[in-house]
């Protein structure tokens, strides 16, 4: 099992914050909560509302060893929210439970959060296996993926790593 820390990528899916029309405001909320998390977060990727151009990143980061990768924006119902289209296809399996406790909590906020369309997955690719997450694109949005998720990233990668459920054992053990 690797030790911490574990690499991470945040993924800006957004055409304004893309063409320096608008400031990216969720992906720096998420990289610092990876950072503070001890995650090795990597640079700050930015991309339109493209779908092959999400999954392609998606994918370098998992080749590049990431171990997390979460994505910010692009999740609701608007006909340029496609990060959903461009993550589901590469997930070996969802983890909906994950998606749906985000949604919930930032339900107590906004009823707009029930919009979100986003996943949460894994993606095995080349040998190496990372979780995916998709997050909405606002600072409200990402700090609720992140105070669900927070407390599980260690666990979900060390999961992906084979430790057993129970962390006081060894996954030798049984």
């Amino acid at each position: 099992m690797a030790d911490m820390p574990y690499r991470a990528t945040v993924i800006t899916c957004s055409d304004r914050a893309a063409d320096n029309v608008y400031e990216d405001r969720s992906g720096p909320v998420l990289r610092e909560a990876l950072d503070g998390l001890g995650f090795d977060v990597a640079e700050a990727v930015i991309v339109p509302d493209e779908a092959e151009v999400i999954a392609t990143e998606i994918r370098l980061a998992v080749a590049d060893g990431a171990r997390v990768v979460l994505t910010t924006g692009g999740t609701g119902v608007g006909p340029r929210d496609v990060t959903v289209e461009a993550t589901r296809p590469l997930l070996t399996y969802e983890v909906p439970g994950v998606a749906e406790a985000v949604r919930s909590l930032g339900s107590a906020n906004t009823p707009l959060s029930w919009l979100s369309r986003g996943l949460a997955g894994v993606i095995e690719q080349d040998g190496n296996r990372a979780f995916v997450f998709n997050a909405p694109g606002s600072r409200g949005g990402a700090r609720d993926a992140i105070a669900v998720l927070g407390p599980l990233l260690v666990h979900i990668v060390q999961q992906l790593d084979g430790a057993d459920h129970d962390l006081s054992r060894p996954a030798s053990q049984g």
